[in-house]
């Protein structure tokens, strides 16, 4: 079964860190683009960042420019979004998402949300 599965999401004080692992199983991430993605509670799906199948280009969501990096191990298979001074408007429930070479942008699939494979999400809370 191809899919992305998340993990790392969790309670945290405002001005606190977090790190969502992004891991793929039945296929490797090498010739896909990732993507992360989050939806607060009555809100519409967002794209919070995005990178290439060679970890060359990211793409950021203004709200958290300087504050979250995305990166990726293609050896182990695992895309991360390092989560630095959290703020309470990041709490939503965060996605991940593949999408293969070729297909989008890092801008399109964050700005569309094009992908073929989605996790189920980890859940992200900062509270205090």
């Amino acid at each position: 079964q191809l899919q992305v599965v998340e993990s790392g999401g969790g309670l945290v004080q405002p001005g606190g860190s977090l790190r969502l692992s992004c891991v793929a199983s039945g296929f490797t991430l090498d010739y896909y683009a990732i993507g992360w993605f989050r939806q607060a509670p009555g809100k519409e799906r967002e794209g919070v960042s995005c990178i290439s199948s060679s970890g060359f280009t990211t793409y950021y969501v203004d709200s958290v420019k300087g504050r979250f990096t995305i990166s990726r191990d293609n050896a182990k298979n695992t895309v991360y979004l390092q989560m630095n001074s959290l703020k309470p408007e990041d709490t939503a429930v965060y996605y991940c998402a593949a999408v293969p070479i070729g297909a989008a942008s890092t801008k399109e699939m964050c700005n569309r949300g094009t992908a073929y494979y989605w996790g189920q999400g980890t859940q992200v809370t900062v509270s205090s």
